[in-house]
């Protein structure tokens, strides 16, 4: 039981120290923008999951106004953070093998009538948006407690994938890609929603 002069001071501790390290995920995560690092995004999934650990230890809760700043802060970190984060799990998953255009869609072989291939062409274009809304809907979700939400954003997306799936790189890259950003935005909405209620 914490006394009734600990628990505002705890909390305010409390409050600095989930500030500090959503900024210190941010900032990684925004370094690894242009070309997904692994050791700074490993340091960013470290300090979000050392976050979450003291925050289900903690015995105090943030207090509304900063819960309010701490919520879009980790919104921020959630969204931004999860490009990089499901770029480099895409990249490791399928060995580099895939080659993505501009706004996150894939190139994928096209063969002719002998069987021989003539070119490439564009899959699965504009992932790169997808994933920043899909992130943003699924973070908000958890951080207002309605995270049914997520079946939702998940049938959306599967619904407007359906026609490109026929390639068996897309259909890797729309699973591993899925489960990478959602991983990611669930566990800092949770930590935002866990440190506040």
């Amino acid at each position: 039981m914490l006394s009734l002069g600990a628990e505002p001071f705890l909390a305010a501790i409390l409050a600095i120290f989930l500030f500090v390290v959503l900024c210190g995920a941010l900032v990684l995560s925004i370094v690894s923008l242009q070309r997904p690092m692994t050791l700074p995004l490993l340091i960013a999934g470290g300090l979000v999951l050392l976050a979450l650990i003291v925050v289900a230890l903690s015995p105090v809760k943030i207090p509304n106004l900063f819960g309010m700043i701490l919520a879009v802060l980790g919104t921020a970190v959630a969204v931004v953070g999860g490009n990089p984060v499901t770029r480099r799990v895409l990249e490791v998953a399928t060995g580099g093998r895939v080659r993505e255009t501009e706004d996150g869609g894939i190139l994928v072989p096209v063969e002719g009538d002998d069987g021989e291939e003539e070119g490439t062409r564009a899959l699965m274009r504009g992932g790169t948006v997808i994933g920043y809304l899909e992130r943003i809907a699924v973070v908000i979700s958890i951080i207002a407690g309605y995270p049914e939400a997520i079946a939702v954003v998940v049938a959306i997306k599967g619904i407007g994938r359906f026609s490109e799936l026929a390639s068996a790189d897309a259909r890797e890259r729309f699973i591993i890609g899925t489960l990478a950003s959602l991983l990611w935005a669930c566990v800092v909405g949770g930590l935002v929603r866990l440190a506040m209620f």
